[in-house]
Parts: C-alpha cells; sequence; structure tokens
C-alpha cells in the first residue's frame, strides 16, 4: 500500500468494554496509520479500547455516548465542535448509538462519507428514525459477513442501497500470531479439552455447553470443558456447573489474553452463540488447528467450512452438537485433517492483510 498523507479517517467506538467490534477498530485504526493514513479514534476515556489506543501511540479522543445521547444538546454540541473542527473525510463508526449521535453530528458538520461498520448478524428494526438515518445520514455500510449484510435490509429491503454495502471479513494478524509463545498445559491422560472461549452473555450461551458436558459424561466421555472469559452470565454459569456436579470437569479460567496459548491448550472448540456477525474465535481456532463444533447458523458457514474444517448442527440440537463431539473424539486422524484443513482456509480467507487492503480500497473509492 502506498504511503500518502491525507484528509483523516475517524474511527468512533464507544463502547466501554472489549469485543470484536474494538479489536476491528483498534486493528484498522493502527495499520492505516502504519501504511502513512491520517488516522484518529474516538473511544469512550474508561474503555478498553481507549487505552489500548492510547498504549499504541494512536490520536485517540474521550467522549461517553449512551442510547439517548443524540437527545441530549451538550453532547450534540460537542460532538459539532468535534468534527467541525478536524479535516476528517471518512468517520467509521461502531455502534447504533454513535450512528445516532456522532453520524448525525458528522453529517452536520460537513463530514463527507459517514460509514456504519455493522458487525452483528442481527436484523436492524424498521423504525422512523433508523429509515432516517440510513436515509440522510449514512453514506456507505460496512458489513463483516454477508449474514449480517442480509439481516441490515432483512426488516426493509428499502432501507439502503445493497449496493452501498459492502462485506470485509474480519482479518487475523498471522504473522504475529505465528511468533506467539505457547503456554503449554499438561492434559491428563486420554481426557479430551473441549474449549469455549467468549463473553459470558446471552448471545454466546454457553450453559448450553454445560448440558452438553453433561450428556457426554453420561455417554462415558472422558471430557473436560474449559470456558475462558467474563461476562454477566457467570454466575449461572457457575450454578449450572454445580447442579450439574460438574466442578471437577469444568474450568472457567476468567478473560483470556493469551488466546493462541488458550487455544492450542484444547482439543476442540465449542461455539454455541445464538447468533454471530463473524466470529474471531472460530478463525483463531482454526489458527491453531482446531475442529470446530458448532451452529449451522449466521455467519458461521462463511468461517467454518461443514465436514471440511469441522461440523455445524441444527441450532439448538444437543443430541446432534454431542455427536458431532463424539465423532470427532473417536477419530483423531478427522480431528487432525479438519485443524489442518481449517488453518488452511484461515490463512487464505481471513489474512488481516486483506482485510487492510479491502478497507483502504474501499476508503479511497469515495
Amino acid at each position: 500500500m502506498e504511503s500518502r498523507e491525507e484528509k483523516i479517517v475517524c474511527f468512533f467506538n464507544s463502547h466501554k468494554e472489549w469485543g470484536g467490534g474494538e479489536k476491528w477498530h483498534f486493528e484498522m485504526a493502527s495499520r492505516l496509520k502504519d501504511a502513512g493514513m491520517n488516522v484518529i479514534v474516538c473511544a469512550r476515556p474508561d474503555g478498553k479500547l481507549y487505552r489500548r489506543c492510547q498504549n499504541a501511540g494512536l490520536k485517540v479522543y474521550g467522549f461517553k455516548i449512551s442510547n439517548l445521547s443524540f437527545l441530549n444538546p451538550i453532547i450534540k454540541r460537542k460532538l459539532f465542535r468535534f468534527f467541525k473542527s478536524h479535516d476528517i473525510q471518512h468517520v467509521i463508526l461502531n455502534l447504533p448509538s454513535d450512528l445516532k449521535s456522532a453520524g448525525q453530528m458528522a453529517a452536520k458538520a460537513g463530514v463527507a462519507d459517514i460509514v456504519y461498520r455493522r458487525g452483528s448478524a442481527i436484523p436492524i428494526k424498521d423504525s422512523k428514525l433508523n429509515r432516517h438515518l440510513f436515509k440522510n445520514i449514512v453514506t456507505r455500510v460496512i458489513a463483516n459477513s454477508e449474514e449480517t449484510k442480509q439481516t441490515i435490509v432483512a426488516n426493509n429491503q428499502s432501507l439502503i442501497d445493497s449496493n452501498k454495502i459492502s462485506v470485509i471479513y474480519n482479518g487475523i494478524d498471522i504473522e504475529n500470531f505465528d511468533s506467539q509463545e505457547v503456554d503449554k498445559i499438561e492434559n491428563k491422560g486420554d481426557e479430551i479439552v473441549l474449549g469455549n472461549l467468549g463473553r459470558m452473555v446471552h448471545q454466546k450461551n454457553q450453559i448450553f455447553l454445560i448440558e452438553v458436558l453433561k450428556q457426554l459424561h453420561e455417554k462415558g466421555v472422558n471430557a473436560k470443558l474449559r470456558i475462558g472469559g467474563d461476562g454477566d452470565l457467570k454466575n449461572e454459569i457457575i450454578s449450572a456447573v454445580e447442579k450439574y456436579d460438574l466442578k471437577e470437569s469444568v474450568e472457567l479460567p476468567g478473560f483470556i489474553s493469551d488466546v493462541k496459548s488458550f487455544m492450542s491448550n484444547i482439543d476442540i472448540f465449542l461455539l454455541s452463540s445464538h447468533w454471530e456477525g463473524f466470529g474471531y474465535v472460530l478463525v483463531e481456532a482454526q489458527m491453531c488447528e482446531k475442529p470446530v463444533v458448532a451452529f449451522n447458523i449466521s455467519s458461521n458457514p462463511e468461517v467454518v467450512k461443514d465436514q471440511s474444517t469441522g461440523v455445524l448442527v441444527p441450532p439448538i440440537d444437543k443430541d446432534a452438537f454431542v455427536d458431532a463431539i463424539v465423532s470427532l473424539i473417536e477419530n483423531p486422524q478427522k480431528r487432525q485433517l479438519m485443524g489442518r484443513n481449517g488453518r488452511s482456509r484461515a490463512k487464505s480467507m481471513f489474512n488481516i492483510k486483506q482485510t487492510t487492503e479491502k478497507l483502504v480500497e474501499f476508503l479511497h473509492a469515495k
């Protein structure tokens, strides 16, 4: 990519916690800056994205945005003055609340390109406000999967011209990932370690996995479940573990900063999410040559190739989920082949270099 100074690209993401959207904004802002583009980030001052941007030397500004901030004249004035005082060509917004507040003020301040980056495969409500935003404020949309693109207009096919929606898959920094050291954990004998990684929230549906483990034990399968992450439903997950008397077979190590070590120390990765805009963890698991068992929903079939890099089963079908795990446990060669296939697919389709190049092309097209 050609290194050159341009008008400002502003990444606007006011979410406090760290998730896929924050990871994408941070990585893309960092890589565009490294490519010589003029980048700034707007983030919540007490949020994890803000701190990471500061530590990485990115120019970051603090904004606290809530769902009703678009009705607050003080916040609106602050946003308007910010956009008016900076030579911003593109603003890329992450949250619906960001779009309502910062998007409208950016448009009022004369920002030419207002991009909504959609990372959740949940249909957008066909409300009067959303019709206004997508008709009069949003100039273009980035979707992180074909499934996400479809859900944008699922409730209203005329919400926005589909030609204005570009699919740019999330990517992984393969060179950096491969260079990371792995802290090896010694597992017990022939015990199979099943893994899941994600926020402990309704979407991720980890209690389903506790029930799956219970069913596996009833079949005599020697398996342990390791769930990395934290969140509002942690206590409910702990209660489920206690209810099914699985304390000795379930590990809850909390937030995982070393994803590669986590993935390298499991045998099969399980994803029980009700929906995914794009499952970063699926790519990370496949990069570590781990086969995947997940539901055949939302964007999962775009990331996992059924029967080649993993097994996709009907949503919430516990028996099918259990059977898929058992089939992989009983066939180590199949696990290894799926793992190799997964890594090859991840490297060819989800390389962050490709993601960055596509984003640069997207920005230069306007």
